[in-house]
């Protein structure tokens, strides 16, 4: 019976679902937080985020971290502003670096 007074919370705890921390910065007089991020499988450069500016929540947008442009669901890209969005966004994409020529033995 105590096995399972103690097992009991410690189960329900593991379980419950734990709220996601979201990552927020002051950019421009404007706090801008990440709601969701999603990297592409295909193109590890483009981001697929939902974000919100001042608590109010914007739908998702495509980052190319490669190219430095927003693309909106039109289909309208935005070039990245200095000290941005898209910077903020991209802060996670680390370009892969080119591999060393092999030498021969």
């Amino acid at each position: 019976m105590l096995k399972a007074v103690v097992l009991l919370p410690l189960i329900l705890a593991m379980t419950l679902a734990l709220p996601v921390a979201t990552s927020c910065r002051t950019l421009n007089n404007h706090t801008v937080c990440i709601l969701d991020i999603q990297r592409s499988a295909k193109n590890y450069w483009q981001y697929r985020a939902a974000i919100s500016i001042d608590g109010i929540a914007k739908p998702a947008e495509f980052y190319n971290c490669r190219d430095r442009h927003i693309v909106q669901k039109d289909g309208t890209r935005i070039k990245f502003d200095p000290d941005g969005i898209g910077n903020f966004i991209c802060r996670l994409y680390k370009p892969l670096p080119l591999p060393q020529s092999a030498t021969p033995l």
